[in-house]
């Protein structure tokens, strides 16, 4: 299972970017589909969840200015990123678990916020 990110680019502050996840197979095989992040000298974090079912959860410093989504007939999984602060500046990686509880995760795409 392959995980392959895009959309990462620098923009300024305030400005919006998409990312996007392509998996290899469906979407819909895993049980649940996440975005972390990590910044130089920080743990990666968790940004925001997709279960199967379709609940959605965010951590408390992108509420309101994020939203993950997905496209079943594209296996991809987006991240919609508004508003977007000079913390925000991070790569950005995919995460999918299986119903095994095997976890997969995509290389990473860089997101870089500055005026």
């Amino acid at each position: 299972i392959q995980l392959v990110e895009s959309g990462g680019a620098s923009v300024q502050p305030g400005g919006s970017l998409r990312l996007s996840c392509v998996a290899s197979q469906s979407i819909f095989a895993f049980y649940d589909m996440a975005w972390y992040r990590q910044a130089p000298g920080k743990q990666r974090e968790l940004v925001a969840t997709m279960a199967v079912g379709g609940g959605r959860d965010y951590v408390d410093s992108v509420k309101g200015r994020v939203s993950i989504s997905r496209e079943g007939a594209k296996n991809t999984l987006y991240l919609q990123m508004d508003n977007l602060k000079p913390e925000d500046t991070a790569g950005y990686y995919c995460k999918a678990k299986d119903l095994s509880g095997w976890e997969y995760w995509g290389q990473g795409t860089q997101v870089t916020v500055s005026s």
